[in-house]
């Protein structure tokens, strides 16, 4: 496990990041060994017709979570502008952040809106939430900073 964390760090502090021990928790929407987004590539969402699952060889670690990626110039790219490409409130569903909870998420369930990664916990809710994005959006932005502290 050492040698992976080597690893790890090299390839952070390779791509301009920082090599540090993640912190106890994440505000990130993680799965029991610290992965976000299920495994899917954040840049992808952005970059391609569809999400595609990151590879376990091409990961970067921040903020206690793993983030995972199809390639390096992927990686380099959510390493260079971390805030364009990860999801908002923490890779949690928006419908529940905006009705002030928690809830995971179906990584196929996602819109960007205004250039931000919305994802919810399956499709079904997606369509609930997009009867009124701007007030979801409106009511988590000012749940997330709570329920981001509670976690």
């Amino acid at each position: 496990m050492k040698f992976a964390f080597t690893i790890f760090a090299l390839a952070a502090l390779a791509v301009g990041g920082t090599a540090f021990a993640a912190p106890k928790s994440s505000p990130f929407n993680i799965d029991k060994k610290g992965v976000v987004l299920h495994g899917y590539d954040p840049v992808t969402y952005f970059e391609t017709a569809t999400p595609e699952k990151g590879s376990q060889a091409i990961a970067y670690t921040f903020m206690g979570a793993i983030w995972r990626f199809t390639s390096e110039e992927n990686l380099k790219k959510f390493a260079k502008d971390r805030a364009k490409y990860m999801p908002q409130y923490g890779g949690y569903c928006a419908k529940a952040v905006s009705e002030n909870k928690l809830a995971d998420i179906d990584p196929l369930a996602y819109k960007i809106v205004d250039g931000k990664l919305y994802l919810n916990y399956d499709r079904s809710i997606q369509a609930i939430w997009e009867k009124d994005i701007p007030g979801r959006i409106a009511e988590a932005d000012k749940n997330w900073p709570t329920l981001r502290a509670r976690r």
